[in-house]
């Protein structure tokens, strides 16, 4: 089972970073390439522990629907989120954050298994594990944006 993991150093506060990365609207706009829209459980605002949001998104072509609960939440420190319905077999999504002299730093822990046996590892270890890892580092950038150019839109 692949695991990702991704560090991202924001100049901004901690609860800063950990609200817009919670933020369904920031979600959306960071992962605009991928065209995802929120369309049931919640839909705008703010996740919050036991909360679920459906996605749907366009991969490889084809347009998708993933529903993620959130499992664990520790504001502002830490959120879990994870896949009940969706194209893995398996998905976590843990999301950490600390913060040293006005720096924060977001950590994702992408954990995921993909469907269909050993068909699944092979798609995992050609394209996959990149295409997954390609997408956090997009979205994390683009919250990094966000974060340090509030006034930006």
């Amino acid at each position: 089972m692949p695991i990702i993991r991704l560090a991202t150093k924001i100049h901004a506060d901690i609860v800063t970073v950990f609200d817009l990365a919670r933020s369904i609207e920031a979600h959306m706009d960071s992962t605009s390439r991928t065209q995802e829209q929120a369309i049931a459980g919640r839909t705008s605002g703010l996740i919050e522990l036991g909360e679920t949001v459906t996605w749907r998104a366009r991969h490889f072509g084809v347009w998708q629907n993933m529903t993620v609960k959130v499992t664990e939440f520790e504001r502002p420190t830490l959120f879990a989120d994870e896949m009940v319905k969706g194209a893995f077999r398996s998905m976590r999504h843990l999301h950490r954050f600390s913060e040293e002299g006005g720096v924060t730093t977001m950590v994702d822990e992408f954990e995921f298994e993909a469907p269909f046996g050993i068909l699944g590892k092979i798609a995992e270890a050609a394209f996959l594990t990149s295409y997954m890892r390609r997408f956090l580092e997009t979205r994390a950038s683009a919250l990094r944006e966000s974060a340090e150019n509030p006034n930006r839109k």
